[in-house]
């Protein structure tokens, strides 16, 4: 294996990255220009670094070959959608899911179904026909991203909770998942506020 482990498929996997992001970006405007109001608020994605991709092969006890890290691990490729309003989400999930050469994978609703940390977010993993050789050697290939879609609110805690999670030596660990906890309960009910506020100011017009 190469140090890089995509290997000669990181040109593809870049441009099927670049092609969603745009395709994203464009929906955003269509809505803005019909409707007035952006579908969402920041558009965040990346591709796994490689030692990321290849630590998380090795978790899973996985060959660190391309072929695992793009075939049996499908988030190389990330996106992040954040939004104001909890509606906003879904009407993303409904954008998405009517993209051409689009094909959900997995998807599960944390918003609806939270997490028992308070973890909220609704999480996509779709599969997309572009036409580049995948790591199967099939052409137009078939490419993975993960798509995660949430409020400005849930996006923070997330954030928050993730930095907080991976430093050693924490004590109180019990204290501060239930405060953890509690705060992400509050920040759902603000969203749950600000969606209804925002109802009824769109119900008056």
């Amino acid at each position: 294996m190469t140090d890089d482990i995509y290997g000669k498929y990181r040109p593809a996997l870049k441009a099927v990255l670049a092609d969603i992001a745009a395709r994203i970006e464009a929906y955003n405007e269509q809505e803005k220009a019909k409707n007035g109001e952006m579908a969402y608020e920041h558009l965040i994605y990346r591709i796994k670094s490689s030692d990321s991709m290849a630590e998380k092969c090795r978790r899973k006890g996985l060959p660190e070959t391309s072929q695992s890290a793009l075939l049996n691990i499908k988030d190389a490729i990330g996106i992040r959608i954040v939004c104001r309003f909890v509606d906003d989400i879904y009407l993303n999930v409904r954008y998405i899911k009517a993209m051409a050469g689009c094909r959900i994978v997995q998807e599960k609703d944390y918003i609806k179904h939270v997490k028992p940390n308070g973890y909220r977010s609704y999480h996509m993993i779709l599969e997309f026909t572009e036409p580049y050789e995948d790591a199967a050697g099939a052409n137009p290939g078939h490419f993975f991203a993960e798509i995660q879609i949430r409020t400005i609110a849930m996006d923070s805690w997330a954030s928050l909770e993730h930095q907080m999670k991976y430093k050693h030596d924490v004590k109180n660990t019990d204290i501060i998942e239930r405060e953890l906890k509690r705060c992400a309960d509050e920040l759902a009910a603000c969203d749950v506020s600000m969606q209804t506020i925002r109802n009824l100011i769109c119900s008056e017009q």
